[in-house]
C-alpha cells in the first residue's frame, strides 16, 4: 500500500525539516511543530519499527515502548508495505 501524498503544505514541511543543521535545531523545530502528545506518538513507532526491524516480538516491544499491539501492528504493515522511509533511515543510523 504505497501512495503518493501530493499536497503543497507536505512539500513545505518536507524542506523546512531538510533545512535542520542538527540534533538541537531539529529538537526546536519539532517542539515548537508538534505537541507532547504528538512528538510521543511519532518516536514511539518509530522505536517500534526499529524493534520489529530487529524481529523483536510484540510482547518484548510492548514492555519496553507501552505501544498498543494494534500500533505495533500498525508499523508492522507500513514496514511490509510502506514507502521504505524506515529502512532507509535505519540503513543510514547504522553508519
Amino acid at each position: 500500500m504505497s501512495y503518493k501524498m501530493d499536497d503543497k503544505n507536505l512539500e513545505f514541511l518536507y524542506d523546512a525539516i531538510l533545512e535542520l543543521k542538527d540534533k538541537d535545531e531539529c529538537r526546536k523545530f519539532f517542539e515548537d511543530l508538534c505537541t507532547v502528545n504528538e512528538l510521543k506518538s511519532i518516536s514511539q513507532r518509530v522505536v517500534v519499527a526499529k524493534m520489529l526491524t530487529d524481529k523483536c516480538v510484540y510482547s518484548d516491544i510492548v514492555a519496553a515502548t507501552g505501544a498498543s499491539t494494534a500500533t505495533i501492528s500498525r508499523v508492522n504493515r507500513s514496514l511490509s508495505y510502506g514507502a521504505g522511509g524506515y529502512d532507509v533511515i535505519f540503513g543510514r543510523l547504522k553508519k
